[in-house]
């Protein structure tokens, strides 16, 4: 009889939860509002906007022809881990005319997901070079589209430039079970960190 959950069951599951910001990112097109409306336990924010003619003079569509919306601000959303902690999810818009909006994103940021597209892996490149100007801890994702290209993990590595240590991992952003994992090696990443373990 009670099937709808209360909705002080969704936004407050814990008043004392300690919030945690996580930047979600990558390049146009990747799946960034997808997975953040995929894990998000409370109805996500987001500004998506028809694309228009002149939009799409000004965006790179190659790969993403089918897009017919795009973020012009940010996504946003929330998941517990457990009932004392909570990651507040910020999803940046992927275009290079939204990055003036970033410095004020990642502020206070404690980590990213940043997620990737094998069939354009290039695209990626100067999103993690942004992320790491802020000193910001990351995980790669690799959203699977039905045409992604498979490659050797030792290959998307090198070409990604990664560290040995920086978590790589394939998921779906439509599927939360593949998502969660994907978030859940960020957040182990960022709890063996040096700094964290003394904090």
């Amino acid at each position: 009889m009670d099937s709808a959950p209360s909705s002080r069951g969704i936004y407050l599951r814990n008043p004392d939860q300690q919030l945690v910001k996580v930047i979600v990112s990558g390049p146009f097109g990747v799946g960034k509002t997808t997975i953040i409306r995929t894990l998000s336990e409370i109805p996500p924010l987001k500004t998506e906007e028809v694309m228009t003619a002149t939009g799409a003079v000004v965006d790179h569509l190659d790969g993403v022809r089918d897009k017919t919306t795009t973020t012009v601000g940010l996504d946003y959303g929330r998941i517990s881990l457990g009932d004392d902690l909570a990651l507040c999810l910020f999803g940046t818009p992927g275009q290079k005319r939204f990055h003036a909006l970033w410095e004020d994103l990642t502020r206070g940021a404690l980590g990213a997901l940043i997620l990737a597209d094998t069939r354009r892996i290039g695209d990626s490149y100067e999103v993690m070079g942004m992320i790491e100007e802020q000193g910001i801890q990351y995980a790669v994702a690799l959203n699977d589209f039905p045409d992604s290209p498979a490659y050797p993990e030792e290959d998307l590595r090198q070409a990604l430039d990664l560290s040995a240590d920086t978590p790589l991992i394939t998921c779906d952003a439509r599927d939360r079970a593949t998502s969660l994992k994907a978030l859940l090696a960020l957040a182990e990443h960022l709890l063996e960190l040096p700094a964290l373990e003394q904090s």
